[in-house]
């Protein structure tokens, strides 16, 4: 995510681009405007793939001696004593995360850009046109640049720092002109094509062949064909295109950081719960007030989203409410980070990149790689927009209604800060459901465990923790290893929780370490295991007290692990399409999103619903009004996710740069059909979309959360024909998805690999079914 994913979180589900997982993404396999070529590498659930630093396919390098060789031999000398020196070059199974620093960087990534150009020009030179003498080099070479740029892609969304900012911006052009030099070999694509064109071709596995399918396309998208001043253009736009990304990025950081309210009077802050003016008052700590606690204050608020909602849904200041508001749909829109000119020039850049390539513009780009077309995606948006139009409608007058039988002095002329606020008050009376009286059943070792039995009961799985095992960026990281039933390892993964405002970024992603490969085998074993991160930014612990989770956030881990099965247990061996690898970015969020369901099943929310203090179990009764509360405004947050889909597509598909309107024009006018309540003049959203805009992932691909819902929920209806009592056939079921979504990586067309799942197409009825829209839509 990779994920701008709920009502309100700005994701970063996937820099890298879908051959890095976002996200992603997320997978978001989670870089940006990687050349495409690359991509069936580069992929991340997020925004911005890691990978680790491990060449386990390359022998040790020796010293030479300096005083008796040539000026090449102690060149080759001195690098192999800094590869020895410098943590982000050292040769291991796992990243040195905890050594690793800014000033690692750009002598580490210049080393290794060196070593790789040599290997490439040697492919080049000895290239034939089969599986080994081209695929298997090509795989380590682009591995090797995965695995530690993505140590520092992450540092960088998880422990950022001018000084790794700076180190960043230094050498990401170098990075970039090596990636667009081996993704527009000619050499390279010629020996795909001629095995694509042999006899050879119809012999190969279905995996062999979508590699050298995805790789011929992916060139050609990655400006092969390009001669002369074009090429030379399409490489000054890719360049540009990735400083920028990092720019908008980094400016949604900035700002968000940048806003502090402090408040001191009690009668401010009225409504809000516990937790809520704990994480507050610590916040305060942090920042130099000291003394400051939950009950007298003061109270500190951010931008970051466990510190925003929570104002949102339960503070009765409406002054508060809407000053923070009104900061939160402006972040990244003034002085000098301003993203507006970011924004233009971006889009701008990729409508001259398309035309390039032959397309009329960057959405007919985007959708070259994916299940499907601008036509076929805009009529799902309009089908389920249609769907729920009337739906939204009723939502909002139900909210006038209630609160005007509340005697809310607002009543009559609700605005956007009202919404959330009155919505929550409306959910509370309607189910007898509060968000926040809930947490204490939701403590997140007991979400852990009962995620990790889900995990084991439907796809026969175990999880251990395996802390000491690997080096963390933080003492809140967790590593886990995964496991057969018989104990034979088969994966790990890093989880880091919280949220940490100062240094990560906002959103929840997976992204990868490494991935499941025969090639990159460690002497002595068949095949790589995979890797992967699991990031969040959940409510931190308060004092003593365990990390207690809204039920969102527990959704949201669940939608990260999702991500992350498909990653740790793919059986592909071709590294090129394991896991994520190779998957089409609208089929990318299905596991993820499949994820979501198990939450409201009955057996596994009762099995970890437990009150971190007293031992009692969620009533059946809380149960049961969670369940019915699962459509609350789902016309109305289905219009939401709509909204996005729809605004990007029509910015990379029909809007220019300097014409009659604006980038914030384009936006209200999609809103007039998607929104019931008109955006306010000075919306800006826009302006930390970081899907669309931090990197090329989500860009003309928003939709693809609703196309993949499509399929998850589609997915998780399989099981309820099973009967969700129906352990064995449950089990079975689990076992089938295990060993086709989650297997079959991306050596088989999603559809088929649906298909071979469900047994048939996909249908619409059970997301509408879900989202109780269903009658509304017959």
């Amino acid at each position: 995510m990779l994920v701008l994913r709920g009502e309100y979180t700005r994701l970063a589900m996937a820099s890298a681009l879908q051959t890095s997982c976002r996200i992603l993404g997320r997978a978001h396999a989670r870089r940006a405007n990687i050349p495409r070529s690359c991509r069936a590498i580069f992929f991340a659930t997020r925004l911005g793939s890691s990978v680790s630093a491990y060449t386990p396919a390359l022998p040790p390098r020796s010293r030479v001696p300096h005083l008796c060789c040539s000026a090449g031999t102690r060149r080759m000398a001195a690098l192999a004593i800094d590869k020895e020196l410098n943590p982000l070059l050292k040769d291991g199974s796992l990243p040195l995360y905890d050594k690793v620093d800014a000033t690692h960087v750009v002598p580490g990534i210049r080393q290794l850009l060196e070593e790789l150009e040599a290997e490439l020009v040697k492919l080049e030179q000895n290239l034939k046109p089969d599986w080994e003498s081209l695929v298997h080099p090509l795989e380590r070479i682009t591995d090797r640049l995965t695995v530690t740029w993505g140590i520092v892609e992450h540092l960088k969304a998880v422990k950022d720092s001018s000084e790794l900012r700076a180190a960043v911006e230094e050498v990401q052009p170098e990075k970039v002109a090596f990636l667009l030099r081996l993704g527009q070999s000619k050499p390279l694509y010629k020996a795909f094509k001629e095995i694509q064109d042999g006899p050879g071709f119809k012999n190969l596995t279905d995996a062999q062949k979508r590699i050298v399918e995805a790789q011929l396309k992916e060139a050609t998208l990655n400006g092969v064909a390009l001669e002369g001043e074009d090429k030379k253009r399409f490489n000054e736009i890719e360049q540009e295109l990735e400083l920028l990304g990092t720019k908008f990025s980094e400016h949604v950081l900035d700002s968000t950081k940048k806003y502090q309210k402090l408040v001191v009077d009690k009668a401010d802050i009225e409504g809000l719960p516990p937790t809520a003016l704990g994480l507050a008052a610590q916040t305060a700590c942090s920042k130099g007030h000291e003394g400051a606690n939950a009950e007298n204050g003061p109270w500190m608020f951010t931008l970051d989203l466990p510190s925003y909602m929570p104002v949102m849904k339960f503070a009765k200041n409406r002054a508060l409410r809407e000053e923070m508001y009104r900061e939160f749909i402006t972040v990244a829109s003034e002085g000098d980070l301003d993203n507006t000119p970011v924004i233009n020039k971006i889009l701008e850049l990729r409508l001259e990149k398309a035309k390039l390539l032959g397309y009329k513009n960057f959405a007919e780009v985007s959708m070259a790689m994916k299940m499907a077309t601008t036509e076929t995606a805009n009529e799902l948006l309009e089908k389920l927009r249609l769907s729920s139009w009337d739906g939204a409608l009723k939502d909002f007058e139900e909210l006038k209604s209630f609160s005007k039988s509340k005697n809310a002095p607002e009543a009559d002329d609700l605005s956007h800060w009202d919404l959330t606020y009155w919505s929550e008050r409306l959910r509370e009376d309607r189910y007898d459901v509060n968000e926040e009286e809930l947490r204490p059943y939701f403590s997140l070792p007991k979400v852990m465990d009962g995620l990790f039995n889900l995990a084991k009961y439907l796809f026969g799985v175990q999880i251990e923790p395996a802390d000491g095992m690997a080096p963390v960026w933080n003492k809140d990281v967790s590593f886990f290893q995964v496991k057969d039933l018989a104990g034979e390892p088969l994966a790990f993964f890093y989880f880091d929780p919280y949220s940490r405002p100062s240094e990560k970024r906002g959103g929840a992603w997976m992204d990868i370490v490494v991935g499941r490969s025969r090639v990159l085998a460690p002497r002595g074993s068949s095949v790589r295991l995979p890797v992967a991160h699991m990031v969040c930014n959940q409510t931190p612990p308060v004092g003593n007290e365990p990390s207690l989770m809204t039920f969102r956030e527990v959704e949201t881990v669940f939608h990260e692990f999702g991500h992350a099965l498909q990653h740790m247990l793919t059986k592909q061996d071709e590294g090129l399409v394991a896991g994520i690898h190779g998957v089409e970015w609208d089929a990318v969020e299905l596991p993820s999103q499949f994820m979501e369901n198990w939450c409201y099943d009955r057996k596994t929310l009762m099995s970890f619903a437990v009150h971190y203090k007293t031992g009692e179990p969620l009533s059946e009764d809380v149960y049961e009004k969670l369940k019915a509360a699962r459509t609350f405004r789902a016309a109305s947050l289905m219009m939401r996710q709509l909204h996005f889909a729809m605004t990007d597509l029509e910015l990379h598909g029909r809007f220019k740069v300097g014409g009659s309107e604006t980038v914030y024009d384009v936006n209200r006018r999609v809103a007039e059909k998607t929104q019931v309540l008109p955006p306010l003049p000075e919306d800006r959203f826009l302006c930390s979309f970081l899907h669309i805009f931090s990197s090329a992932s989500y860009a003309a691909g928003y939709y693809s959360y609703k196309w993949a819902e499509v399929l998850s929920a589609d997915a998780f209806g399989a099981f309820e024909e099973a009967g969700l009592d129906n352990e064995n056939a449950i089990k079975e079921t689990g076992r089938r998805f295990r060993d086709t979504v989650l297997g079959l990586g991306g050596g088989k067309p999603p559809l088929e690999v649906f298909k071979s799942f469900r047994g048939r197409e996909p249908s619409t009825e059970a997301l509408l079914r879900h989202s109780g829209l269903l009658a509304v839509a017959s």
